[in-house]
Formats: C-alpha cells, sequence, structure tokens
C-alpha cells in the first residue's frame, strides 16, 4: 500500500471518529467565527456617561471608513492608522459644525475588534454626545452596539479569549486594588494559557488513544504510546484538582469577601458597623433588639473588597419581626467568609479563666454549629472584638489582654472602643490580615480561579478523567469518551476547541506507519 493511501484512510477514520463517536466538537472554531467583512457596523459611547471633560464614541465594521470620511470631510485618504487627528465633526446630512475633537483610525485587523475602527474623542457634554450619536446613525450600515457588542467581536475575531473577556469585564467592575491586579492579570491572558496548555495536552491524549483504537490492529502505532496517555492523564487530574483546591480565593477577591458581625444585643454591632464605614449607616440606640434585619455596607480594606453585615442581636424573644431577624442573623453567620463576634468588655469576668470559659460559650451562642466547648476557632474565620474597653480599668484591661492571648482555641482577641476608637487601628490589621489571607496575593503563584463557571467546569473536567482511568481496561472507547468529555469542559472554559485541531495532531504529534 503507498504511505498516501495510508494517509488518506487515516484521515478518513480520523473524521469519522471525530464526528460519530460522542458529541462533536462545535466550539469556536475558526469556521464558526463570524465573517467579519459581511458584519454589520456598530457604534456606541465607550466612555461613561454623565458630563465629563471628554468622551470617547467608538464605531467598527466595514462602514466605519464612511463615517470617518463624511463626518470629518475626509475626501481621499484615511489618516494615518493609529495616529490623532484634530477635525471638525459634522452632520453628514446638514453638514453642521457639532464638535471639533480628536479622531483616530485603526484599519482592520489591528484594533481592537479586529475590524475597520475609528474613534471621536469629542467634548464630554451631553447634547454634543448625542448630537455625534445620531450624526453615526444615519450613515448607512451603521447602527447603535448592543451591551458587550465590541468585545463579543474581539473575542469572534480571535482577538480575546472567553476568560480574558472575564478579566476584561473585572477591571472595569474593580473597586479596590486587589481586584484590579488579579483582573488585569487574567486579562493578559495568563489563566487562559494555563487551561490552554491542558487543552492542549488532552488533544494530545484523544488523538493519541483514537488512533490506537483505529489503527492498532495494522501495527501502525508506536509502542508505549497508551502508557504516555496513562501517565498525561494522571498528571493532568492531579493539576486540575490542585487548582480546585484553592479555598475559592479568587472568586471571593472578585465578588467581595462576606464579613458578618453578629453577637448579642447592646455589645455595639451597630456602633461597629458605623465606626468602619465612618458614617451612621445604622441606627445606635441603647434599646435592646433596634437592629431587626441585615445592614449591608460595601468596604475597602487594605485594597481588598469586603461586605459588611450588621445582623439583629441573637436573642430569644417573644417578638415575631425579631426572631425574624435572628433567623437572618444566623444564617448570614453561615454563609460569611469571616465573622466579627462582638461582645461587651464590660460583661466579662476579671479572671482570666472564667472570662475565657465565659467566651467559648458566648462563641457556641453566636455560632449555633459549634457543639464542643473545646472547639478550636480559625484565626482567617472569627474575630473576637471585645466593644466598650473604655469601660473598664486600665489595669483589668491589659491584663485580660495579656491573658487572653495565652489561652488556645480561641480565634484572634481584639480590645476596642467604638466610642473613643481605642485600639481601633490595632483592630483594622487583624482585620486586613485575616481578609488579605482569605482571597490571597493575586500576584503571586499561580493564576487563581476567578469565576464559579470555571470550578464548574473544571470538575466536570476532573470526573471525566476519572472515567478515563475507570475504563482503561474494560473499554478503550468509553476510555476515550471521558478523555472529550473532559477536553469539552475545558473548551467552555476557554471557548476554543476544534475537531480540526484533533486531527491535526494525529498527523504532527504521531509517527503513524512506523
Amino acid at each position: 500500500m503507498m504511505l498516501s493511501s495510508i494517509y488518506r484512510g487515516i484521515w478518513r477514520a480520523a473524521v469519522h471518529t471525530l464526528t460519530t463517536r460522542g458529541t462533536p466538537y462545535r466550539f469556536l472554531s475558526t469556521s464558526d467565527r463570524l465573517p467579519l467583512a459581511d458584519a454589520e457596523s456598530i457604534f456606541a459611547l465607550s466612555s461613561g456617561h454623565g458630563r465629563c471633560g471628554v468622551a470617547v464614541v467608538r464605531a467598527s465594521g466595514p462602514a466605519s471608513a464612511t463615517a470617518l470620511k463624511c463626518m470629518t470631510g475626509l475626501t481621499h485618504s484615511l489618516p494615518p492608522p493609529r495616529t490623532a487627528m484634530l477635525r471638525n465633526i459634522t452632520d453628514p446630512q446638514t453638514k453642521e459644525v457639532l464638535d471639533r475633537g480628536l479622531v483616530l483610525w485603526f484599519p482592520a485587523p489591528h484594533s481592537f475588534t479586529g475590524e475597520d475602527s475609528v474613534e471621536f474623542h469629542i467634548h464630554g457634554g451631553p447634547a454634543v454626545i448625542t448630537g455625534v450619536l445620531q450624526a453615526l446613525g444615519s450613515v448607512p450600515g451603521m447602527r447603535p452596539a448592543d451591551a458587550g457588542e465590541f468585545t463579543r467581536r474581539a473575542f469572534q475575531a480571535g482577538k480575546l479569549g472567553l476568560t480574558e473577556v472575564e478579566g476584561l469585564g473585572d477591571l472595569i467592575h474593580a473597586e479596590t486594588e486587589a481586584q484590579r491586579r488579579q483582573a488585569l492579570r487574567q486579562m493578559s491572558g495568563e489563566l487562559g494559557r494555563l487551561y490552554q496548555d491542558w487543552s492542549h495536552r488532552l488533544k494530545r491524549c484523544l488523538a493519541h488513544v483514537e488512533a490506537f483504537i483505529d489503527f492498532s490492529e495494522d501495527e501502525l502505532i508506536e509502542d508505549g504510546v497508551l502508557n504516555q496517555v496513562d501517565r498525561s492523564v494522571c498528571d493532568l487530574q492531579t493539576q486540575i484538582e490542585c487548582h480546585l483546591k484553592d479555598e475559592r480565593r479568587g472568586e471571593r477577591l472578585r465578588s467581595g469577601v462576606l464579613v458578618v458581625i453578629a453577637g448579642a444585643t447592646n455589645a455595639g454591632k451597630s456602633s461597629l458597623l458605623n465606626t468602619l464605614c465612618q458614617r451612621p449607616a445604622a441606627i445606635v440606640s441603647p434599646i435592646a433588639g433596634t437592629t431587626r434585619d441585615v445592614v449591608e455596607m460595601a468596604l475597602d480594606i487594605g485594597g481588598f473588597p469586603v461586605l459588611l453585615s450588621d445582623t439583629a442581636g441573637l436573642r430569644e424573644s417573644p417578638d415575631l419581626v425579631e426572631r425574624e431577624g435572628v433567623r437572618r442573623a444566623r444564617e448570614r453567620v453561615e454563609q460569611a467568609d469571616l465573622t466579627l463576634v462582638v461582645v461587651d468588655s464590660s460583661h466579662l469576668p476579671s479572671d482570666a479563666q472564667k472570662a475565657a470559659a465565659f467566651l467559648q460559650e458566648y462563641l457556641g451562642s453566636v455560632l449555633p454549629t459549634v457543639e464542643q466547648p473545646e472547639t478550636v476557632f480559625p484565626a482567617d474565620r472569627f474575630l473576637l472584638v471585645l466593644n466598650k474597653t473604655d469601660l473598664l480599668p486600665q489595669e483589668q484591661k491589659l491584663k485580660l489582654d495579656r491573658q487572653l492571648r495565652q489561652v488556645s482555641g480561641l480565634p484572634p482577641v481584639c480590645f476596642i472602643s467604638c466610642h473613643t476608637n481605642e485600639g481601633l487601628q490595632d483592630f483594622l490589621a487583624v482585620l486586613h490580615s485575616s481578609v488579605k489571607t482569605l482571597c490571597g496575593d493575586p500576584l503571586s503563584g499561580a493564576p487563581s480561579l476567578t469565576q464559579a463557571r470555571h470550578r464548574a467546569h473544571l470538575q466536570q473536567c476532573v470526573s471525566a478523567l476519572a472515567q478515563y482511568q475507570r475504563y482503561r481496561d474494560i473499554d478503550l472507547a468509553l476510555a476515550a469518551e471521558g478523555v472529550r468529555l473532559a477536553l469539552t469542559s475545558l473548551g467552555r472554559i476557554t471557548g476554543r476547541v476544534g475537531a480540526e485541531e484533533i486531527l491535526d495532531i494525529i498527523f504532527k504529534d504521531f509517527c503513524i506507519g512506523k
């Protein structure tokens, strides 16, 4: 048999295998991408709404060049690419001058969307912005962009991967320094490259297994191919499982650390909330049970996002409304990443051992899931905040502070006074340390999981790889299906996997016909 005939047979069998065995790959391969030359042209205000010094209006698509020429009076050539030019911006129908501003031309494919694009940098008054948008709408072939459509086109043109798109969205919505750093790292493609590397390795595994199934009887496959696949699958499964064991740091940093203030009535919980927010966000009164519902505030603690919740005082009450507030408070404590257990320090026994026993019992009442008094409370999940220290004699406070630090089994203890702000800076340092531990450093180590959908698909990937190992010696076709499902799960994260990529590997990565 001629060598070319062998390869033609391999190609037909591989195509048949990949299109009939299991679910065919239909993620964004090159044939699925939007044909940019036939796309509609779109425009939108890219800068923020409202009055501002400068506003940016962006247009993208084949009609962008026409819009640029007819709105700036350019009759012959377009401006040099990516070079700002000062021009009168006019209405193409009435020829009225709308503004005088900068225009920039970005020819395809060297633009954000991969299409011909133009930007108008104009004055940020509402009338100017409205006039320019209406003028663009009158250009044939132009229409207002849908939400996120510029980024969608960048993705469809292969300019951004799905994880990079998500990183861009997170960067736009970032409110703290740590969020910005994590989003920028993801937008740079580091997380996407990690997943793409895993995908590439799985494609090789799948290509090798499929080729072994179809051609091993003809002795066209190298020895030891399946052993290589076994090692690769095992290694990948270990790496993905390790990646999943991140305690949700990336997701927590993206959405905010849930910090709940809990404790008995009149312990000073609402006062602590107001002190941290530096404004009267919650009503404070000497009447027990003033707070009935959850009061939430978003804070920036040392660059990390925190969603702080004040809750109803925990006690038994005949009042139906207060009982509902207590139920919600306990529910929030169970959901919390970090619980600030507030104690009225004037109620503490003066003896350190008795004070420690009192606090253990108090923690048990705040955290109903705690059943054993000797339970050790993780330092990154609970903080004991002993409030109203201004009511204690200085000598007693120092003695308690010194002795409670030596008691094992208690979470970190902070002495503060919301009335005088005494001890507040030390408490904020401990709070910042706890929040930083929960979020991790977004710039160190491997890139973090940031989306719940990533976690779900990676868990499916691990289960699929376990299927390969389970059926490896029983039914190789079912084992191959496990690899295929794992690759599909990764493809749903990156958005890029196609049957032709696996066919390429069969020819480029394999020595068939040895």
